[in-house]
């Protein structure tokens, strides 16, 4: 190829690596605590958000502590979607202070959250009652369940007051973002209409065990009931174990649903004594419909 070829494919290759490097730079950074969030906000922004998320794949997001690096990025963002997990109260003032100009929008706002169980009571001999509490700004809120993200109906929520802000932002795209967000509640409802269809012969308060609470909206959505053996982070006494082994036996159920993110020796220390198993429970990766679809499945065959 001759000189001359070459320049004008160097000229052309450059001005489009450029235009890539300037779309890039224009995308406007948003900020969020976990990783359904980033599927969440990419849904509705596309291309022109980068989401910057904190709690990585395999933390938990109950203790997880945000490294240097992620609070000097930060500083770039425009919007912080919090969601209620344990880590926000400890860090969203820090986070707030590296960049005081990033907003929190707080996309629990408007859902009606439950009470996260405080205690046993009488372990396997009463059921877990969820008591209910509008929003996150009442003193109780360190007691609220904040898996919200694991219902659609709620997600269609949050995905509205997500939408609100990223529109906030950049008012002159707002049908670019309505039309997204159209197209991502209409597969909410396309999703929970499948879920539906899994559990349609389930028959209603069929129970599961989880040995952390994480499941306790999506049960809800779908007329099932978690019976989670962990409350507040501890594990059940000997006691209460054995109580759950007779209750577990009575009931015929044979498996025990674990959290990737903590411990499984209690788990499956009561699931040989039933006789079962443990199965993976995330309610943590990205790819949400794919998981809540998997979940659905998982919770079907075990209550069979």
């Amino acid at each position: 190829m001759k000189s001359g070829h070459l320049g004008v494919w160097a000229c052309l290759l450059l001005g489009a690596l450029t235009l890539e490097v300037s779309a890039a730079d224009e995308a406007t950074q948003v900020a969020v605590s976990i990783l359904p969030q980033k599927y969440f906000a990419e849904r509705i922004a596309g291309e022109k958000a980068k989401v910057l998320v904190i709690v990585p794949q395999g933390a938990n997001p109950a203790t997880y502590e945000p490294k240097p690096s992620q609070m000097r990025k930060l500083a770039d963002s425009r919007v912080y979607f919090a969601i209620g997990v344990p880590f926000e109260k400890a860090w969203l003032g820090k986070m707030t202070a590296v960049n005081p100009g990033m907003e929190v929008v707080y996309t629990d706002r408007v859902v009606t959250k439950s009470i996260m169980p405080s205690h046993h009571h009488n372990g396997a001999k009463d059921h877990l009652t969820h008591s209910k509490i509008r929003g996150a700004g009442s003193p109780e809120a360190t007691a609220l369940d904040p898996h919200i993200w694991l219902s659609p109906p709620l997600v269609k929520i949050q995905a509205r007051t997500i939408a609100d802000a990223i529109i906030k932002t950049d008012p002159d795209d707002r049908e670019f973002y309505e039309n997204n967000l159209r197209q991502f509640q209409a597969d909410l409802d396309r999703l929970d209409d499948q879920i539906r269809e899994i559990f349609k012969d389930t028959g209603h308060g069929k129970e599961f065990f989880v040995f952390h609470p994480s499941w306790g909206y999506f049960a809800e959505a779908y007329g099932l009931n978690q019976i989670p053996l962990e409350v507040e982070g501890k594990e059940p006494s000997a006691t209460e174990m054995t109580e759950w082994v007779k209750y577990a036996t009575a009931k015929g159920i044979k498996v025990i649903f674990v959290q990737p993110q903590f411990p499984k020796k209690g788990a499956e220390a009561i699931a040989r004594e039933i006789g079962g198993r443990i199965a993976i429970a995330d309610p943590l990766r990205e790819d949400w419909i794919t998981n809540l679809l998997e979940m659905a499945e998982k919770v079907k065959a075990a209550l069979r």
